[in-house]
């Protein structure tokens, strides 16, 4: 059993590390994308539209376009806080 001992404290350390590394992965993950300073707003965008606009396509749109709306949580986004990404070009 005393062989076992530095075994298992090693494993446990393992173990704790890799929660650690996850837990900071997912937060990292999650954390909102930096706009450059430069980038414009939707409001700036659409300054003639007070009320908002909403940035559902409703022709075709690329594979490429879905993903970076997805990457942008456009779905979740609200007026006046949505990403220029967003909107087509």
């Amino acid at each position: 059993m005393s062989r076992l001992r530095p075994v298992l404290a090693w494993a446990a350390l393992g173990v704790l590390l890799a929660a650690g590394v996850a837990q900071s992965a997912t937060a990292l993950r999650e954390a909102d994308p930096i706009s450059p300073p430069d980038a414009k707003t939707a409001q700036q965008m659409f300054a003639d539209a007070p009320d908002g606009v909403d940035p559902i396509v409703t022709g075709p749109i690329s594979a490429a376009f879905k993903q970076r709306q997805k990457a942008a949580n456009c779905d979740s986004a609200v007026w006046p806080n949505i990403p220029a990404v967003c909107y087509p070009d």
